[in-house]
């Protein structure tokens, strides 16, 4: 049969009485039943019960609260606003080889704020494999943590001299330190407060 034709009227009248679905197949039994009051014989045989069934079945349907014959249809997924309003420029970022840190920037850019990992669901939705890792030198120049080196205790020196620093602001705090006269209090024997009076704790200055 050509799609769109109509059914013809005996088509129509086995879905009601030929139906497929079993949960159909109750209620159109109801039916015939409760409301065209057919005898229960005449029913259990037309939809293919046998009568105990059948009237085990009336009795469970007299006694439900709410008997559910139809499924309700389940709400789709929900269209995520953000994605489905970057997911165009996500594409065409992805088809000029960004990666998804770089798009998600973009996009946070453009007042289209959206994760790294939401870039990537979108991206795995529409197919993109993920960009292979890129060398240091292929990666776009951006700020950075930078590797320091270590300081040598042994180069302090406290001779005048003058010098350029990042961490000045610790040196506010080198007035304090001295007015602790910490030098002074590294020297003395302190009673240890868990071992006990007669153990004592030495420190040595310098």
């Amino acid at each position: 049969m050509p799609i769109g034709a109509p059914k013809s009227l005996r088509q129509c009248e086995r879905f009601f009485l030929e139906p497929n679905s079993s949960k159909q197949r109750q209620y159109e039994a109801f039916r015939a039943y409760f409301i065209e009051k057919r005898p229960a014989a005449d029913v259990a045989r037309t939809f293919g019960y046998t009568l105990g069934s059948f009237h085990v079945m009336c009795h469970h349907f007299r006694r439900e609260v709410s008997p559910s014959f139809f499924v309700s249809p389940r709400p789709g997924p929900k269209v995520q606003a953000k994605k489905a309003a970057a997911r165009n420029l996500i594409i065409e970022l992805r088809k000029r080889n960004h990666s998804v840190y770089e798009i998600s920037e973009i996009l946070w850019s453009r007042k289209l704020a959206l994760s790294p990992t939401g870039v990537r669901e979108v991206l795995k939705t529409e197919g993109f494999a993920p960009l292979p890792r890129r060398l240091d030198e292929e990666r776009p120049e951006r700020p950075r943590p930078t590797v320091e080196p270590t300081a040598d205790a042994r180069q302090l020196s406290l001779a005048p001299r003058t010098f350029v620093t990042v961490c000045g602001g610790l040196f506010l705090f080198v007035p304090g330190l001295v007015a602790l006269s910490l030098d002074a209090t590294a020297g003395q024997k302190v009673d240890h407060p868990v071992a006990g009076a007669g153990a004592h704790l030495v420190g040595y200055g310098g």
